[in-house]
């Protein structure tokens, strides 16, 4: 009777493979560990204050910073910068990557081009950038743009390349122009490694606008970080530090929301 039950169950389906399911309690309980063990170590004299303060001092600075609207100043301007340095170079390098990935020319003229300039670390740009722009906003703003630009391009034609060009056939075949395959053919089947290639240069343009604002900037993020370094303020700086990391996860989650929504195709 056993062997006849184990014959006639039904097989779980496992298309998903080796899908990891969600223990979102595990990982706070483990990050609750970890300040904890920080704070006892502060507290107790295990671990100095001058290089590594307590949670409780570094809550106190970010409650000093919300309080005082230096927060708000800062962040407003690292976000203006943010948001128009990535949002240019992610429309441009969409449309360059499109171009690249559609038109063999433009793919023999500008491919190598990309290929060249892409692996040039973009900080070490940024003293040209300044003597280019100024040590304004356009220098800040500039280098975002730059450093974002040309992984889109790259995520952008590769997500052209990989597109099944069986489903390109097909679309000729009823007879789609050149721009209705693109639009309703290969943009589509271009977006996912579009949106993976987002978050990867969201990513960067936070380190880009760090480190500038790290040289030439009196607001910002990293314009407090360096200040608070410079007065060995260790407190302050690592509230301005736990503000990026903040940034980032944000960023992150705008960017999967956006990602669920233009994908919800694919469910």
């Amino acid at each position: 009777m056993a062997d006849d039950d184990a014959q006639t169950r039904p097989v779980p389906y496992r298309g998903g493979g080796f899908s990891a399911r969600p223990m979102r309690s595990v990982g706070v309980l483990t990050f609750a560990a970890l300040v904890a063990v920080w704070e006892l170590g502060s507290r107790y004299g295990y671990i100095s204050n001058l290089v590594l303060p307590a949670p409780s001092e570094v809550i106190e600075a970010f409650r000093d910073l919300w309080v005082s609207g230096t927060l708000w100043e800062h962040l407003g301007a690292s976000l203006y910068r943010l948001v128009t340095g990535w949002s240019l170079g992610t429309i441009a390098g969409i449309a360059v990557g499109f171009a690249i990935g559609l038109f063999r020319p433009v793919r023999a003229s500008a491919g190598p081009l990309v290929a060249a300039i892409f692996p040039i670390p973009k900080i070490a740009l940024l003293p040209l950038f300044i003597i280019w722009f100024g040590i304004g906003e356009a220098s800040k703003v500039g280098l975002i743009l730059f450093g974002t630009f040309f992984p889109t391009v790259i995520a952008t034609y590769g997500g052209v390349d990989n597109v099944d060009r069986t489903l390109v056939r097909m679309g000729q075949s009823f007879g789609l122009s050149r721009w209705e395959i693109a639009r309703k053919i290969l943009f589509p089947g271009a977006l996912p490694a579009i949106l993976s290639g987002m978050r990867i240069t969201a990513a960067i343009a936070i380190i880009l606008i760090v480190a500038a604002e790290l040289i030439a900037a009196q607001r910002g993020i990293g314009a407090y970080i360096q200040m608070a370094g410079s007065l060995f303020a260790t407190d302050q700086l690592i509230a301005g530090v736990l503000v990026l990391s903040a940034l980032g996860l944000t960023v992150s989650a705008l960017i999967g929301a956006l990602e669920l929504w233009l994908l919800r195709w694919r469910a």
